[in-house]
């Protein structure tokens, strides 16, 4: 058996990007992920669409298991706010908070819909950022910033999501170009 011990500390390998602009939504995800050193997978699936319509879109960075026991969580709770999504994500939240089997959960949660882009995280949060841009997971912050720096350039929130994933996988180790874009359409 091996030295290194696996925690969720050394889970890495997310990148997850959302950008809205001109009436397009886009979360984009990359596909690796890592134990430690070592990269496991390099096609994981992280962002997909949730709902019966498929109008809400989210990516996850985090467990695997943990972040799909939210994606049910949350689907249930859309179901229950069909037009809300903020609402849909505040109560999930606050079972997150406060039950005590979903504490013990380990993921982070971008959620969009046409409207809006909200980050969850299990400790309470419901952030809706500023610009329409979001990241979490270990090339968050480059995604971030290099969206931040296309946004005024560039028109079209597949373009700038694409081209900044691209940057965070040159500069994070743990991201890939292996690429799941997730699209919404303001109608």
């Amino acid at each position: 058996m091996s030295t290194h011990t696996q925690n969720a500390a050394d889970w890495h390998g997310t990148t997850i990007l959302a950008v809205q602009k001109n009436g397009k939504t886009v979360i984009a995800g990359d596909g690796q992920v890592s134990i430690g050193p070592t990269v496991v997978k390099g096609n994981a699936l992280k962002v997909r669409k949730l709902g019966s319509t498929g109008h809400v879109i989210t990516g996850f960075a985090g467990a695997t298991a943990d972040a799909m026991a939210l994606f049910e969580r949350l689907e249930s709770k859309l179901e229950q706010y069909p037009t809300q999504l903020a609402r849909a994500c505040v109560e999930l939240a606050k079972d997150w908070r406060t039950d005590r089997y979903m504490r013990r959960l380990e993921a982070m949660l971008i959620v969009a819909n046409s409207e809006s882009v909200l980050i969850l995280t299990g400790a309470g949060d419901v952030l809706e950022p500023e610009h329409g841009i979001a990241a979490i997971g270990s090339g968050g912050n480059f995604a971030q910033s290099a969206a931040r720096a296309l946004f005024q350039y560039e028109e079209d929130a597949e373009v700038i999501a694409r081209k900044a994933m691209e940057i965070a996988a040159e500069i994070c180790v743990y991201t890939n170009r292996n690429l799941t874009v997730e699209i919404l359409q303001k109608d």
